[in-house]
């Protein structure tokens, strides 16, 4: 067998093929490459999808990020509460805006911030809360919510792993008062390069993100505030239009290979498989498991040697990291995940056969 990478689109660019070299084409003919008619029908499509009034789209899941804390006006001092075990953007983006990342731990199932210490990490200078809808799970967004609304909070959704995925039939991202998307070209809709969006019910926010994006102005060369270049090119939006429609049938694929994995690896010894909880439709961005007794390494060593590619995401919790390790937050959780988690191959179109053989060599490595 041939090897197999953590992400094959190979199966999904030869389908759509046709029409993106169509789109192309049409985007060459009109010549309108920046905040063309695409972007404009991909934020009317996405919001449609999401069932949400605005969708603003941006240059990447990092800026949307950045973007969303200052168009809901977080400033300098500012405490944001997040989770250490993420991609390191989510923290990032706080610092980005001068505010503080306060780091609560996740929960040892889901990944996901834990809210039994929420409410204990919340201080008079807590503005906001940016839970990660972790590899495709969302988190229990009601009683978040509710946290939330008793102490005057906002919440800023990050969901760029879990585009389409559903908490109690409403979108990931919808639910709070932003939703920050990621396109990059691994996630679940992904564009052929960076992108990414903003949604959101607060018209303020909208206009104040829409402005954010184009160096602060409403109106070309009156620039009222300091801004950025934060535009999703047009190309970029003529890919993410086509790919749009697929969404759910793709998401549907991502959760047949992962009930497959499910069912292969339900009695192997030394492994705890994903946890999907009641009341929402994980969309298995990464397949992650987690591997006992300090055997990670050897497991992850042994499938490359088979041919087969796997992740860490995270090895290093993002309070570890250089930048914030002066704080000495102790995240057990966080900490003991990373030396355990291993993320298999997945993608929708993943053949079960090739699913045996990874579950075949990973039982055979863990004997």
């Amino acid at each position: 067998m041939k090897r197999i990478p953590i992400l094959d689109l190979s199966s999904e660019i030869n389908e759509l093929k046709p029409q993106l070299l169509n789109a192309f084409e049409n985007v060459l003919d009109n010549g309108v490459f920046i905040m063309g008619d695409n972007v404009k029908r991909f934020e009317e499509e996405a919001a449609a999808y999401l069932d949400t009034p605005y969708a603003v789209a941006l240059n990447s899941g990092t800026d949307a990020l950045v973007i969303a804390l200052l168009a809901a006006g977080i400033q300098e001092g500012d405490e944001v509460i997040t989770t250490p075990f993420t991609f390191f953007a989510t923290a990032e983006a706080i610092s980005q805006v001068r505010a503080v990342p306060v780091f609560v731990d996740v929960e040892p199932e889901t990944y996901n911030l834990n809210l039994d210490l929420l409410e204990a990490a919340i201080t008079p200078k807590t503005k906001a809360i940016i839970p990660v809808h972790l590899f495709g799970q969302p988190m229990d967004m009601q009683r978040l919510m509710s946290i939330a609304k008793e102490r005057g909070l906002l919440v800023i959704e990050d969901v760029a792993q879990a585009f389409g995925a559903d908490y109690k039939g409403r979108k990931a991202g919808t639910i709070g008062d932003i939703g920050c998307y990621s396109f990059f070209p691994s996630k679940n809709l992904g564009a052929y390069g960076d992108g990414g969006m903003l949604v959101t019910a607060n018209k303020a926010f909208a206009e104040k993100a829409a402005m954010l994006r184009v160096h602060g102005s409403r109106k070309k060369y009156y620039n009222e505030i300091a801004g950025f270049n934060s535009r999703l090119d047009e190309l970029q939006a003529a890919i993410l239009r086509i790919k749009l429609p697929r969404i759910e049938e793709w998401n549907a694929g991502r959760r047949a290979a992962a009930a497959r994995y499910g069912q292969l690896l339900e009695h192997v010894e030394g492994i705890i498989l994903p946890w999907e909880t009641a009341d929402v439709k994980h969309v298995y961005h990464q397949y992650t498991i987690r591997v006992n007794d300090g055997k990670r390494e050897a497991l992850q060593q042994r499938l490359e040697a088979e041919g087969i590619g796997t992740m860490v995401y995270y090895p290093v919790p993002v309070h570890k990291l250089p930048i914030y390790e002066s704080m000495n937050a102790a995240m057990p959780v966080s900490e003991q995940l990373a030396g355990e988690v291993l993320s298999l191959p997945i993608w929708p179109q993943i053949e079960p056969s090739v699913q045996q053989f990874i579950v075949q060599k990973i039982i055979e490595a863990l004997r």
